[in-house]
């Protein structure tokens, strides 16, 4: 790239580079949505953003131009590629994670063996099964131990 400068745009991110790193936004393709839209007057919201009750079918309300209401969420979609913080808004962003232990299974080594699996929304992202490396002396440890287990290392960063 440094035949042609110092890279600004690609792929319509904005791309920022300092001695401290790289950093990478889409700031200009925000603001092209909402000029888009007609959304430039709009008001902001913090973030976390607040919980309501989801919303039910409007039957007074005139219809919406589904075109334009499936573009405006292809728009947000799009823009999740670097802004996490508004993945909520657009779709389910859930993570679950479920672990299950057995209390000395093993006849042989007393060992437990851990179980856990891992949903991002609805998808399983995640799952394992493995022999304790260590003993356990109570239910309790077996669980907890399964529970270490069984998250992710990238869950933990």
């Amino acid at each position: 790239m440094s035949l042609i400068g110092e890279m600004k745009f690609f792929l319509g991110l904005q791309i920022h580079q300092s001695l401290r790193g790289i950093f990478i936004n889409q700031a200009k393709y925000a603001l092209e949505i909402l000029h888009k839209h007609g959304m430039e007057k709009g008001q902001s919201i913090g973030i976390p953003m607040a919980t309501k009750p989801k919303l039910d079918v409007d039957l007074s309300g005139d219809p919406v131009d589904q075109t334009d209401y499936r573009s405006k969420i292809g728009s947000l979609m799009y823009l999740t590629s670097t802004r996490p913080d508004i993945v909520q808004a657009g779709s389910s962003f859930d993570l679950t994670a479920f672990s299950y232990a057995d209390h000395a299974r093993c006849i042989d080594t007393r060992k437990s063996t851990s179980r856990g699996i891992q949903f991002l929304s609805d998808k399983l992202v995640s799952w394992m099964s493995k022999k304790q490396d260590c003993t356990a002396m109570s239910s309790a440890e077996v669980e907890y131990v399964a529970l270490s287990a069984s998250l992710p290392k990238r869950c933990l960063n």
